[in-house]
């Protein structure tokens, strides 16, 4: 607690990426006969691992371990037959930090970011970053929450008066507690359709709806060509050239296991239903289902409510957000130039969700933070 040059909320694969990559820009500084910037990273969590601590059992990556890796070091090899599982995933994430000494500290649960108090003439121009275990006054804060914490089911009539049981992806874990049971998955993404494959073979019945028919990428394609993508359609961008990104491909992953309920077990989408009964749902052309529970992959939204005091600019939802100098992606707030957004996705950099799509976008955050505040020194 206490002053700090840089404070990172959120302590998974985004928090750790950007922690690196300011550890690096500090031996540069320290080299330089320039002194460290002060940087801690606040995590909820009670242990490592970040949001993948929280994945289904059957949950693995789309690609090889070799292309799921955070900046510095490589992800040990994962010798089993798939991707890895989300429980690889923990452990790397848990060695990373050790490796690389990053200041974690956990759990600290941050509960709002204000100005700081304009009486305190030291702290002018300071953001306070306010938590569960005290309060830090930061000179930038960066902002690696994810959007786990933060799930999003839409409204559908019928909702209040169905008895059966309702959950989100966020809860999700596991098909045990499932068998036999007739369920309804929502949601045409990869978590949809990675869920409804994985109960396919204990439910009673499945029923996979989505709002649109299902679009797979190709067999062949994984992380390693989703990256591959993402990385041509930011140089298009900043070349002023047409650009074809990730969701031009497909929404689906064809994972193993989503191949073999697809193409063995007959796993098909239907509709998205009118509206829910007490006892089932009901499609617009007067079909009916019995359910005995609705599992709601329909995805998340950014988990920023810390961040509602500053009144930052939104735009669809998110805080506007702008590239810094010589970099293209957009991480920097539109409104307030000490805050920053590394790994939510498209409008933070095309992949920065990803383990391997963030290291980009964290290492010019970390860069361009590290530029602003020695000039703010200079100064």
């Amino acid at each position: 607690m206490g002053d700090i040059d840089v404070c990172i909320i959120g302590g998974g694969q985004a928090g750790l990426s950007t922690a690196f990559y300011l550890r690096r820009t500090n031996r540069e500084r320290e080299r330089g006969g320039l002194a460290p910037l002060s940087t801690v990273v606040l995590d909820a969590r009670e242990n490592p691992g970040g949001a993948w601590v929280d994945g289904w059992p059957s949950l693995h990556l789309f690609s090889p371990a070799a292309y799921s890796s955070l900046p510095g070091w490589q992800m040990p090899a994962w010798t089993g037959s798939d991707t890895p599982p989300a429980s690889h995933v923990v452990a790397y994430l848990a060695a990373y930090e050790q490796r690389y000494d990053l200041p974690v500290r956990r759990p600290v649960r941050v509960t709002k970011v204000t100005e700081a108090g304009a009486s305190d003439a030291e702290a002018s121009g300071r953001l306070a970053v306010h938590t569960d275990a005290g309060t830090w006054l930061a000179r930038a804060v960066v902002n690696t929450t994810g959007t786990w914490d933060r799930p999003f089911v839409p409204t559908v009539p019928g909702m209040a008066v169905f008895t059966g049981r309702q959950l989100h992806t966020h809860q999700y874990a596991g098909p045990e507690a499932f068998a036999g049971l007739k369920v309804a998955v929502v949601g045409g993404g990869n978590s949809g359709a990675q869920i409804a494959a994985d109960l396919l073979p204990v439910a009673g019945r499945v029923h996979w709806v989505t709002s649109q028919p299902p679009r797979y990428l190709g067999d062949d394609v994984d992380g390693r060509v989703l990256f591959e993508t993402a990385t041509r359609a930011v140089a298009d961008r900043a070349a002023g050239r047409p650009s074809k990104g990730v969701a031009s491909l497909g929404d689906i992953v064809a994972v193993p296991a989503v191949r073999q309920a697809r193409d063995r077990d007959g796993l098909r989408a239907r509709p998205m239903f009118a509206h829910l009964t007490a006892t089932g749902a009901v499609w617009p052309n007067g079909s009916t289902a019995d359910l005995d529970a609705i599992v709601w992959a329909t995805g998340f939204r950014p988990a920023l409510r810390h961040l509602r005091h500053l009144g930052l600019a939104t735009r669809d939802g998110h805080p506007c957000t702008l590239a810094p100098e010589g970099s293209p992606h957009p991480t920097r707030s539109a409104s307030d130039p000490r805050v920053w957004f590394v790994g939510y996705g498209d409008w933070t950099g095309p992949a920065s969700a990803t383990l391997i799509g963030v290291s980009r976008p964290a290492r010019d955050t970390a860069e361009a933070i590290t530029a602003g505040l020695s000039a703010e020194v200079e100064l």
